[in-house]
């Protein structure tokens, strides 16, 4: 029995070096491929891996009382967060563990900071939301809290979702700031309770337009909390049948989405106090509440999904982009060189109508036919420079202004992950194009192009690889990391590419 425990705590202990490795390695390929590019281009103004390289996180969404706090709570087998039937805390907390705590010494907060210490400091991904202003920051903060659950994920709960409150009444916009929590999460758990299985505005708000807009819908699970204050089994059959049909109609889905049951004890007290009721229904319900809290403490493992798909996602529109620039630059190339000749060929037009009306009404009759081919030259180059100097600048903004009119004729775009993908980076292309006033090196473009699609077409599917050996996972199997060294050979090449101008 003792050797078969070892041999788990070794397995377990091999998983979380395996996902680390792996976890590494996506960082760096983030930050040595993407980041450069996507900062040169302006596709983001911030690099990229800022958002992906801290640890594995939570999000925690609900209606007001519908549990969030005691649910975290029961969580961390601490009385943390404040709980209560009304609204009790209006900031969005984060919970992470303290890696200084003294072991065996409670489970606590061992630290507190407030909001502009996270903004501020590089270690955390928030900097980025600066931009939500004062009154977002001071209802941000960050607890420390020397919880073993705690140790390979941080959760973030929010402010309860209310009906009737607005922007001006939080002094932030709510939905932008869940939507770039939503984007740094692994995991999101979207909680209702008995009382209000029916969604309130600011909840259907999030499920229908924030999180569809800003996540992955596989990454969001729905949880019916506080299902002890269910009278019996009927009244709770009955509450989950009407959250089932409201959820439905509200995300749009033709099938019912999965629902996770849960209560915490630690809260559930008082509530067999208040009700004589059959509580009997509750045993049955363990194994959901043990398998909620297991898919909370996946969350190392989803960071891997989420930073493959963070990879492919990136990599595939940053791919596109420089394509459709590169796209640009031929284009403006064409037609620089037709207009260029165009001019050449008015101008000489104009120079040999000039000297025929200058000959024809006597005034050059005298001079010979070297004076008068070297007259000619002069008022050709006259008009060639009045063509570039005045003509050819209009002609350019013309051009210019028609491709960002018709940005859609850059690119092909024959299937719908192709639309998909023009629809998420186009405002960003005719950005670049505007502010750049369309002058960046096409050489460049193209090497850029081809790196990038490389870390898409070759580093992508080996991190999926990777990811697929997880399942068949053992001490003997190599630590990862031939994918970034075959990378570094495979973009090597490309720099040394002769490209064609």
């Amino acid at each position: 029995m003792v050797k078969f425990m070892m041999k788990g705590v070794i397995m377990q202990d091999y998983q979380e070096n395996y996902i680390n490795s792996l976890r590494t390695e996506l960082l760096e390929m983030v930050e040595k491929y993407l980041t450069p590019v996507a900062l040169r281009y302006q596709y983001s103004h911030a690099p990229l891996e800022a958002s992906i390289k801290w640890r594995p996180v939570v999000l925690v969404l609900g209606n007001y009382s519908s549990g969030k706090s005691a649910l975290i709570n029961e969580f961390l087998e601490a009385d943390i967060q404040k709980t209560g039937q009304a609204p009790t805390d209006d900031s969005f907390t984060i919970l992470t563990h303290d890696e200084n705590s003294v072991p065996d010494s409670g489970i606590r907060v061992t630290e507190e900071r407030d909001g502009k210490f996270l903004l501020n400091d590089p270690e955390f991904p928030f900097e980025s939301m600066k931009k939500h202003g004062q009154r977002f920051a001071s209802h941000f903060r960050l607890k420390k809290v020397n919880s073993p659950f705690l140790k390979t994920l941080a959760i973030i709960d929010t402010p309860g979702m209310l009906d009737s409150i607005t922007e001006r009444d939080r002094g932030y916009n709510y939905q932008e700031v869940i939507g770039d929590l939503a984007q740094i999460a692994d995991l999101i758990l979207v909680l209702f309770d008995p009382h209000k299985a029916g969604t309130i505005r600011e909840a259907h708000t999030s499920l229908r337009e924030t999180l569809p807009s800003r996540t992955f819908e596989d990454r969001v699970l729905f949880v019916l909390n506080r299902i002890d204050e269910c009278a019996s089994l009927n009244d709770l059959l009955r509450v989950y049948g009407t959250l089932c049909w409201n959820l439905s109609q509200i995300t749009g889905r033709k099938d019912i989405p999965m629902i996770h049951l849960t209560y915490s004890p630690r809260a559930a007290i008082d509530s067999r106090n208040r009700l004589e009721s059959d509580m009997s229904y509750l045993g049955y319900l363990e194994n959901q509440r043990e398998e909620l809290k297991k898919a909370v403490l996946e969350a190392p493992r989803r960071r891997l999904d989420h930073l493959a798909t963070f990879l492919e996602t990136h990599s595939e529109r940053l791919a596109h982009m420089l394509e459709a620039l590169v796209s640009f630059q031929k284009k403006k190339r064409s037609h620089r060189l037709k207009h260029f000749l165009a001019g050449v060929l008015l101008s000489l037009v104009g120079a040999g109508a000039v000297l025929g009306s200058l000959m024809f009404a006597g005034v050059l009759g005298g001079l010979d036919p070297v004076m008068l081919l070297s007259a000619g030259g002069v008022v050709s180059g006259v008009f060639l420079l009045v063509w570039m100097m005045f003509l050819w600048p209009i002609l350019s903004r013309r051009f210019q202004n028609d491709i960002l009119n018709h940005l859609d004729q850059l690119t092909p775009l024959p299937t719908q992950t192709r639309q998909d993908n023009w629809q998420a980076i186009m405002d960003k292309t005719a950005e670049y194009i505007k502010i750049s006033n369309g002058h960046f090196s096409l050489r460049t473009a193209k090497q850029d192009h081809q790196s990038v699609l490389a870390v898409f077409e070759k580093g992508s599917r080996e991190v999926r690889e990777a990811l697929n050996e997880l399942a068949t996972l053992s001490p003997e199997h190599p630590v990862p990391g031939p994918f970034l060294a075959s990378l570094n050979r495979e973009t090597e090449k490309i720099a040394e590419m002769p490209f064609q101008m």
